[in-house]
Order: structure tokens, then sequence, then C-alpha cells
């Protein structure tokens, strides 16, 4: 299988710090390659990079695509004096290029050479292969399945919202039936329906796909190798065998991980034991034979120097065990209910003709200890808004809402009230103990390296303002829990064991998320949004 694209040795930086830094990655002809990473780690950059948005600092970068290539970023990137024909047709540049050239060289078959008729034929082979007669058509069949299908070509699109918007642009980008197709979260603004065809139509692509998203699903049904961006090193690491194939390699380079820490621990205890006890227990005290005194001391002599000898050899090997220390591995994500809390059953909310303007609007509703509750409903249907208030974030105009032991609450947006903040500091915020206690706290949850505990918050990327916020609700102890989207701008790895902790957490939840595979392995009890308005629970 030969390479269709290639990174050697790539690096990229801005003004806020490098992105990527000596990245090198190649993606194989008719691979399906997902690229993964938290909010700001560069995994757009690096999907930009491909399609020859922009230029590495340093390295190369080639790329093999005869086919065309296809580039879908998150927005659409045209003025809202353009029409949506406008969108199609740019979308079709590479066809309508081709269409173009087919038609000049026609003009001219009654003189040409061998050379221009085997060039004309070529490009002929490849319109018909890329269905270029049927790519309007394409277009507007697309767009009817996305859910844009009454969009006529002369509407401008400064009439189009964000999501007419990205959905006009993955129609038009699909349509092209580029050789190579490069997505950035493609599945942003589709409903259900839209996302099951998405992941049928991307199984069938007849060329390479490399795709960034975030949803774990797309991932399970359509990539066959994953690329992972690390923001904290910019660096970038390919996994095959698909989204299985990387978590099982996660898992394995983590039990790696213990394995060589038990190892080096037990390495530090043996030569420490060694060297304090061990080594003197070569010559245990004995009587004089034959009242040879001489040779007994000369005896005791080449004792003393064998102990001085192995305590030396201790001490190094210690002192090289402890230059080269195999750092603890993270503790296990968890959630914490306080041991002594009161509220072990009753309600711990209690919403009762709760009204917020026209935003929302909640005649009763009542969770329990223990309960779990999952939050559904269209974008604007006022989830977020529900949670501010059981909260206590927002006050309702009308209606009362009960509360009963501790909360704990981790909204959509992460607020950055004081951005010159350290990171330390704003994890230790509101909380008692020292500077080294709170920073090995911090340490051991494992979702920051030591070295950027003294960043300041301002310059964090989004996915590790997220880490923030979910590291101060790891460390308390809430009877209920109230999560607005919590699988938001985490990776994958975090998302994972974060479904884990609350799977063991034994409070009350209620949880809002988007996220596909999250809702599909819910448990518990789920209730509707529409309009603002509380839904019946769904079954």
């Amino acid at each position: 299988m030969s390479t269709q694209l290639a990174l050697h040795a790539v690096s990229k930086a801005y003004v806020h710090g490098r992105v990527l830094d000596q990245v090198s990655c190649s993606v194989r002809s008719g691979e399906r390659v997902a690229v993964v990473g938290e909010n700001g780690a560069g995994k757009s950059t690096l999907l930009r990079l491909m399609a020859g948005q922009e230029r590495p600092d340093d390295g190369d970068l080639v790329v093999t695509a005869d086919g065309g290539i296809g580039y879908l970023g998150q927005v659409l990137d045209l003025p809202d004096t353009a029409t949506v024909g406008d969108a199609v047709d740019a979308a079709l540049a590479d066809l309508r290029d081709l269409q173009r050239r087919i038609a000049m060289a026609e003009r001219e078959l009654s003189t040409a050479d061998d050379a221009a008729l085997a060039a004309y034929g070529e490009m002929l082979t490849t319109f018909e292969l890329r269905g270029g007669y049927e790519a309007d058509a394409r277009v507007r069949s697309t767009m009817s399945l996305l859910g844009i299908g009454e969009l006529t070509p002369q509407r401008r699109l400064g009439t189009l919202s964000g999501g007419q918007r990205a959905r006009l642009a993955l129609a038009g980008v699909l349509s092209a039936e580029p050789e190579l197709l490069l997505l950035d979260e493609p599945t942003n603004h589709l409903d259900e329906a839209a996302l099951g065809w998405l992941e049928v139509r991307l199984r069938r692509h007849r060329g390479t796909l490399v795709v960034v998203t975030h949803d774990r699903l797309l991932l399970q049904r359509v990539a066959t190798a994953i690329l992972e961006v690390d923001g904290d090193r910019a660096s970038v690491a390919r996994y095959g065998n698909g989204y299985a194939g990387y978590l099982a390699e996660k898992r394995a380079a983590r039990q790696r991980w213990e394995q060589a820490y038990a190892e080096w621990v037990a390495e530090i205890e043996h030569w420490t034991e060694w060297g304090a006890t061990t080594a003197y227990r070569v010559a245990p005290g004995r009587a004089i034979k034959d009242h040879n005194k001489c040779k007994y001391n000369g005896d005791g002599r080449r004792v003393q120097a064998s102990i001085s000898t192995r305590v030396r050899s201790a001490a190094e090997r210690l002192d090289r065990l402890r230059a080269e220390p195999v750092p603890r591995p993270p503790d296990p994500l968890r959630l914490h209910a306080p041991l002594d809390s009161a509220v072990r059953e009753g309600w711990v909310l209690d919403v009762r003709d709760v009204r917020v303007g026209a935003r929302l609007q909640v005649p009763e509703l009542r969770v329990a200890a223990g309960d779990r509750v999952l939050v559904t409903g269209p974008n604007g249907a006022g989830k977020s808004t529900l949670l501010d208030v059981l909260a206590g974030v927002l006050a309702p105009d009308e209606g009362t809402v009960g509360r009963r032991g501790d909360l704990g609450y981790l909204p959509q947006e992460t607020p950055n009230d004081d951005p010159g903040r350290s990171l330390l500091s704003a994890f230790a915020d509101g909380r008692a103990g020292t500077r080294e206690e709170h920073a090995e706290r911090l340490t051991a949850l494992g979702l920051f390296r030591t070295a950027d505990f003294g960043k300041p918050v301002g310059v964090l990327s989004v996915g590790q303002r997220r880490r923030l916020a979910l590291a101060r609700l790891l460390v308390r102890e809430a009877d209920v829990l109230l999560l607005d989207e919590p699988t938001n701008h985490l990776s994958l790895v975090l998302v994972e064991q974060l479904e884990e902790a609350l799977a063991d957490y034994p409070g009350a939840v209620v949880v809002v998320s988007h996220d596909r595979l999250f809702r599909e392995r819910w448990s518990g009890t789920q209730v509707a949004l529409d309009g603002g308005r509380l839904l019946a629970p769904v079954p």
C-alpha cells in the first residue's frame, strides 16, 4: 500500500507557543485515519498543514493525490455576500477546472498529436472516475440528506445559520469525490439521521480519509487508524486497528508503566535493605580457631573491606536508580461522595414551578439520592440553563429549587476570571492545605505535568482549562454532581476514564451530554427538554 501523505520532522508554532514539534507520521493510500486529542492540542493545525492551507515552519510534508484534495474546515471560508451557488462552485473547483480543460481539449482534437490525445484521455478518465458529470446532482442530493435541501443557489450565506453553513460546506466537499478527503469535525451540527448517513458515506469513500473528530461512535465505525495529537508535548503518535486498537494500546501502555514503577520501587527497597543490613551479614561473629589471633584479625580486616565494597556498590546502584526515576502512575479517576453524609435517602434536588424568562419552564423535577438523570434535547432547548438553576448559579424568575447535601458542578464553559493566576493556584483556590500538598494532589491526578503548574491560566488551551475544572471536581466531595457536557474538550482516554469513575460514584448525577456513545451507554433515567419545556421522561 503506497503512502498518500507523509510528514517528516514537521514543526509549527504560533505566538502563543509551539503546536507541533518535530512530528513525523504517514497515512497510506485507502486508509481512514482519525485525528484525536483534546481541544487546543493542534488537531486542526495538523489538518491545515496536510491540506496545504498552511506551511510548516520546519520539516517536510509530501502529499500525493492526483485525484484531488478535499478540505473541510470548521468554518466556511467565504464572505456573507457569497451565495449558496458560490459555495458549491468553490467545493467543486477541481472538477469545474478539469471540465473546462476537457472542453478546451475537445475543441482542438482535430489537430491534436498523440501526446495531446493521451492527456485528453487521462483527463476524461479522471473526470468520470470522480463522477464529474453527476457532481451537481450529488450536491443537491447530499444537501437534502443533510437537511438543507430547501436552500436555493441564489441564497446569501449571510442569511444562513452556522449549522446550515457547516452542512453546506460538508455537502460540497463530499460531492467533489476527491482522492484525499480531509475533514475537520464533520459531525458538528448534524442530527442522528445525518450522522448515520455520514458514517456510511465515509466508510464507502473510495480514496483516503483523514478526519478530525471527537465522536467516539464515528471512531468505532469508520476509523482504521488513529493519530493522537498531544498538546502538552506538541507530538503526534499513531495507533493501528482503529479505536479498539487505540484503547487496547493505551491500556497496555498503562500496565507497562505500572509494572516498571513497581520494579523500580522494589529495586530501591532491595538496595536500601542491602546497604543497611544484608551487606553486614557476610561474616557473623565466631570464636578464634587454634588460638591463631593473627589470622583471625586478618580475616576480620578482609571482612570489613568486603562490607565496605558491598555498601558502596549498593549506594552507587541507588544513586543510579534515583537519577533515572520511574514516575508514579497517576491514580485512577475517582469521584467522591462524603463518607459521613447525612443524605443517604430522600431527595437531593427538588424543582417546583420554575421559570426563567422564555428559556426554561419546569413544573416539577425531583432527584433522589443516588439517582442518575440524563437531560437530552436539541441545541437551545434550555439544558445548560436548567443545570445553572439547579446549581444555584442562576436564580429563576419564578418557582423554587430545593437542595440537600453537598453539590459539585462542572459547567459547559470554564470561566477564566483571573488569567494571570497560576494553574496550581487556580487548582488550590478555596481548598485548605500547603502549596506542596496541593502540588502532590494535582500530580497524583495525572492531568498535568509538574512543569506546567506555574503556567498562567490565561495561556492554557481550552482542553487544559477543562482538565483544570475536572481536577477541582475530582478532589472535592459531593452528594450530587451536575455535569454539563463533561466529555467536551477532553482526550478520549480521559473521557473513557471519566465514564468509569461515574459508574463507580455512589451519589446522584444530573448530566447533559451530546456524546452519542456516552448516551448509548447510559443506564439511568432520561428526561427531555424542548423549547425550554421539560417533557416526560424518555423510556
